[in-house]
């Protein structure tokens, strides 16, 4: 087992080493789940072209959307994290994103080499989600996970929380839960934390924002869409309050209208996200 791993390690820092040449950009990145309707981008498609204006890199939606305007596209992460999702919703997802452009298809890692295979030689990144949706993994395992991810294709990593940890008050725990896996990625894989709000009090949102700064990811998120509750406007503009200027701050879950997204962006996000049946709503 030790060997595998090693091997593991190994080719992962070739890919990364071989990136760092190449001078790829890794973008930004989300996925969740949450339970909208999945037709923002297509229905309020000014809405998305507010959140653009505001200074969004990108926004998510669901597969089977249409009428997408093609300027839209890039900002787009395709997302499809469904338990149920068959090898025919990937092809379907990836064939999406290349038909229209989108920034990367967000999902779970058993479907990341597939993903990565049928997005080989297009502009499409693939993220993987670790650690999801509960974030109770321990770190090596989710330190695994990222490798593994990043092997088969992944560019991107969206990992969850140790929540029970940080319940527990268990801060170092956190910290070393979110360096394990954002010292995988290293400098050319983007990483984002959810932190599931939702179940956190507000001290405790706080303490994981300034821990996620001090770890170096990329982002905050608010949701994994699998909880009890999605982003809202007080989340987010804490969130924005003690990460700063510099690093992202994604609002997902339960966004479902124009208004709802302008709010979020006007609070501090600059990503949106949604969930399995329903995407990103912007604007």
């Amino acid at each position: 087992m030790q060997d595998f791993e090693t091997v593991v390690e190994r080719v992962v820092k070739e890919v990364l080493d071989r990136l760092s040449r190449e001078g790829m950009s890794t973008g930004d990145t989300e996925c969740t789940v949450c339970v909208s309707c999945g037709k923002c981008v297509e229905k309020a498609p000014r809405a998305v072209e507010n959140i653009k204006n505001a200074g969004a890199a990108r926004v998510s939606s669901s597969p089977g959307i249409a009428g997408v305007k093609a300027d839209l596209g890039g900002l787009i992460d395709h997302t499809l994290l469904k338990p149920d999702a068959s090898r025919q919703d990937i092809e379907k997802l990836c064939s999406e994103a290349r038909e229209f452009g989108f920034a990367s298809v967000c999902v779970n890692p058993a479907n990341v080499k597939l993903a990565a295979g049928l997005l080989e030689r297009t502009d499409v990144k693939v993220c993987s989600v670790v650690g999801f949706p509960l974030g109770a993994a321990k770190k090596e395992v989710k330190a695994y996970e990222t490798r593994r991810a990043i092997l088969d294709g992944a560019r991107e990593i969206d990992m969850v929380m140790n929540i029970g940890a940080m319940k527990s008050g268990d801060l170092r725990l956190v910290e070393e839960d979110m360096r394990e896996v954002k010292e995988t990625c290293g400098p050319r894989v983007v990483t984002k934390v959810i932190l599931e709000t939702a179940l956190l009090k507000d001290e405790e949102k706080a303490e994981a924002c300034r821990i996620a700064k001090k770890s170096g990811m990329d982002f905050v998120k608010t949701s994994t869409g699998f909880g009890p509750g999605g982003a809202t406007v007080e989340d987010v503009r804490l969130m924005r309050s003690i990460v700063g200027e510099k690093m992202g701050v994604k609002a997902s879950g339960g966004i479902r209208d124009q208004e709802t997204a302008e709010r979020m962006v006007e609070a501090g996000a600059t990503r949106i996200g949604a969930s399995a049946s329903v995407k990103i709503v912007g604007g």
